[in-house]
């Protein structure tokens, strides 16, 4: 089960936006800022990557427009690049910039970490949710 560091020394379960445990988002590629699989968050994830995130080419296009480009692969980071159909955990300022231009990935909210409603209204989240 994927855990967040609470600050003093222990760990705790995840919990999703959903108020459930979190789920995996992707292994292949593996995601998460801890790189486990997971969008799970700490103190040290300054971009939030909470957002179980399913790729389009139209967000790909918009992320790589707006200076992050998660297409092209990056073998000095063992980065393959990402492709239509791949979950990732986005960071959840990301999702919600592509969300305020109409072009926001579909989410998975089962494994979308609690932390992404620091930047994202879970209405917004569960409008865009894959089904």
């Amino acid at each position: 089960m994927p855990l967040d560091a609470t600050g003093s020394g222990g760990r705790d379960p995840s919990i999703n936006v959903l108020g459930g445990f979190l789920t995996p988002c992707n292994t292949d590629p593996v995601t998460g800022f801890f790189r486990n699989g997971c969008c799970d968050t700490g103190p040290g994830d300054i971009g939030s990557h909470t957002v179980c995130a399913v790729m389009t080419a139209e967000f790909l296009a918009f992320s790589r427009s707006a200076g992050n480009d998660l297409s092209t692969p990056r073998p000095e980071f063992d980065f393959a690049g990402l492709c239509p159909g791949d979950r990732w955990c986005l960071c959840a300022p990301r999702w919600q910039q592509a969300f305020e231009a109409g072009r926001p990935p579909q989410v998975v909210l089962e494994s979308t970490h609690r932390g992404a409603l620091d930047y994202c209204s879970l209405e917004d989240l569960r409008a865009h949710a894959v089904k």
